[in-house]
């Protein structure tokens, strides 16, 4: 069911999307001589790339064009069918995934930054305050749900089972002393569940979206030691050398840019250059 819903998704959201561009001339991303249009999710990534186009671009000589997408499809969809001339949104684990089940073939270029995904509550404000039975919102797309279950493992929440890669499920935990109840959500939903369940573990960005400090607010936070998940810009493999491509990926990673990682963002979004 879950696979089946995921894949409809993907579908509709492309459809939808090429025809959009379609209707706008939404080709020019295809000539290295047009804007560079970058798909981003709004947050931080929509607004790292809009502090790179109004204060750093035009000196590099970069025509760049945002456009945001609150999912973690379309992105990739767009950028394989050439809507779209980059994204900037998502970490290798989930790239790879997405690739292996799509048939794509997009690539990373430079990692950015990393948003640490966190363990968030409206009812309790310690894990140990979790009740046995208490219901837990995660991530349902097949990276971030292994993610965060074991952010969870790590807190010494559950136990998984040993060796368990970036597919683990809940069927891998092998103790689970609370006793906890998973809610499978869009990843995009877990914030919003909060009123509805226990505890939600949320991604960076959407924890940022819906006005939560993960520096502050979170019960635990992923660390940033040897973390696999920065996310980076990322193009249709044999798009690397486009110059557009290659003009951002140096902006992306200026000190300009880390200062306006550290200022807007304290700690709940670290730069990973």
């Amino acid at each position: 069911m879950r696979n089946t819903a995921k894949i409809t998704t993907a579908v509709l959201a492309a459809g939808a999307l090429t025809l959009g561009l379609t209707a706008c001339g939404g080709d020019s991303s295809s000539s290295t001589d047009g804007p560079l249009i970058v798909a981003a999710s709004p947050v931080p990534h929509a607004e790292i790339l809009t502090y790179v186009k109004d204060n750093l671009a035009k000196k590099e000589g970069l025509d760049l064009e945002v456009k945001e997408f609150t999912d973690y499809v379309t992105p990739n969809t767009a950028t394989q069918d050439g809507s779209v001339g980059a994204n900037y949104f998502q970490n290798k684990p989930y790239l790879d995934d997405f690739n292996k089940k799509n048939g794509t073939d997009i690539v990373p270029v430079v990692t950015v930054h990393l948003e640490p995904l966190g363990l968030y509550s409206h009812k309790v404000k310690k894990t140990d305050d979790l009740k046995s039975g208490a219901t837990v919102a995660i991530p349902n797309d097949t990276v971030n749900e292994a993610r965060a279950l074991k952010l969870l493992a790590a807190n010494g929440l559950i136990t998984l089972k040993a060796g368990v890669g970036n597919e683990a499920t809940p069927s891998d935990i092998t103790k689970n002393p609370k006793n906890l109840k998973f809610k499978e959500l869009e990843a995009a939903q877990t914030p919003r569940s909060l009123d509805d369940v226990d505890a939600a573990v949320v991604n960076g960005n959407y924890a940022i979206e819906s006005d939560l400090k993960p520096a502050q607010d979170a019960l635990v936070l992923e660390s940033p030691k040897n973390n696999p998940y920065g996310n980076f810009l990322a193009v249709k493999k044999g798009n690397e050398d486009d110059p557009r491509v290659k003009k951002l990926a140096k902006l992306l990673t200026s000190p300009e840019v880390k200062k306006f990682i550290q200022d807007k963002y304290a700690g709940s979004v670290l730069a990973s250059f």
